[in-house]
């Protein structure tokens, strides 16, 4: 183990056990906020500590069985002794290495998950619809919450757009990845010389604030027009001005709710989309300058990105950003993209540790 990594290990073991000190005084509860604050931390150092304790044991053990090479007779059992002791701490290491890296603090946050229909006119919305049920399967395969914000359907079924709210442990970080431009080969319905059509969706992942104070926004740069709702959802829709639309007119940023009965409710949800639409755009301004000195592997999440080509005659799936090809494409539009999100994962941590190589 290098020592810069050791030395960053011992810090952690040692301010862990300052937390441990710090949570049983009588006193720290009259601060909620701040024993919050601690207790999230002593969870995110927990893990580390631990594996860093069996990696001390490891090397423990590998030093005693090198004094025992020294007796004949324990010669044999030694070296057993020191090849599992390296075997483990060579384990072990990789995944120090795994959780020393930088954690996204919006990981473990929910998310909204826009689809908006792009070339292709009425196949494209077609194809946001088929994404809309994809990323909803997946969510009930992990037992996560699905709340549909905003939706503008098309005339043949498809969405024009559609805003989902998802709720659910790591939900961005599991997701996070899935923003860009989406690309379908397919036959369309109504296509009558069997010619396979290409278009294409952009989605957009963008992690829920906290809290509207998340992020400063003036009353003043808001304007907030209500109007009567159109579409589905009964014959209250259009007898009062229930939807809502916010322009943020510094960044000219829209929002627009209309799935609720309640003015009040449509409201409070295009303003947390708004502030998380904000949010989004920072990080990504963030992102890209950073990706000015060092290019990320699983590209840039920007929304014109070509990230993945989904193609039905051949019952592919292929995402461009680390050349991966899975055919399973039925089982994929079903929800099934966990060993997709899982690769897409490993090469960020791969790019991750690539970049942190002298810890």
């Amino acid at each position: 183990m290098k020592p810069s990594m050791k030395a960053k290990l011992e810090q952690l073991d040692a301010r862990l056990a300052e937390l441990n000190s710090l949570l049983v005084q009588e006193e720290i509860t009259k601060d909620m906020d701040q024993y919050r604050k601690l207790n999230r931390e002593h969870a995110e150092i927990s893990p580390v500590v631990e594996q860093f304790q069996l990696f001390l044991q490891a090397e423990a053990d590998e030093q005693a069985a090198l004094a025992m090479q020294a007796d004949p007779e324990m010669k044999d059992f030694a070296e057993e002794e020191i090849k599992s002791a390296k075997e483990r701490m060579e384990n072990m290491q990789a995944d120090l290495q795994r959780l020393l890296l930088p954690k996204d603090p919006n990981d473990d946050k929910n998310i909204f998950l826009e689809i908006r229909a792009g070339t292709g006119g009425d196949e494209s919305a077609l194809f946001a619809a088929d994404l809309f049920r994809m990323y909803t399967r997946f969510a009930e395969r992990q037992r996560w919450q699905v709340e549909v914000v905003s939706a503008s359907e098309s005339d043949l079924g498809g969405y024009k757009e559609v805003i989902l709210r998802i709720v659910g442990q790591s939900a961005f970080s599991r997701l996070k990845f899935e923003s860009g431009g989406h690309r379908v080969q397919r036959v369309p319905q109504t296509e009558t010389q069997g010619r396979i059509h290409t278009s294409a969706c952009t989605v957009a992942v963008m992690p829920e604030a906290d809290e509207i104070s998340d992020i400063e926004i003036n009353p003043a740069d808001l304007r907030i027009d209500t109007f009567r709702a159109s579409g589905a959802g009964g014959q209250h829709i259009n007898k009062t001005d229930s939807a809502v639309r916010i322009t943020h007119i510094p960044t000219g940023t829209v929002v627009e709710c209309q799935d609720d009965r309640s003015q009040h409710r449509n409201k409070d949800q295009a303003m947390k989309v708004l502030v998380s639409r904000i949010m989004d755009a920072k990080r990504r301004a963030a992102h890209d300058k950073e990706a000015e000195t060092r290019k990320s592997l699983v590209g840039s999440g920007d929304r014109s990105d070509r990230i993945r080509t989904y193609n039905f005659p051949q019952g592919r799936i292929t995402d461009h950003r680390i050349n991966l090809t899975l055919y399973k494409i039925d089982a994929m539009m079903d929800g099934d993209i966990q060993d997709l999100l899982n690769a897409l994962s490993a090469e960020h941590q791969a790019e991750l540790l690539a970049s942190l190589g002298d810890i």
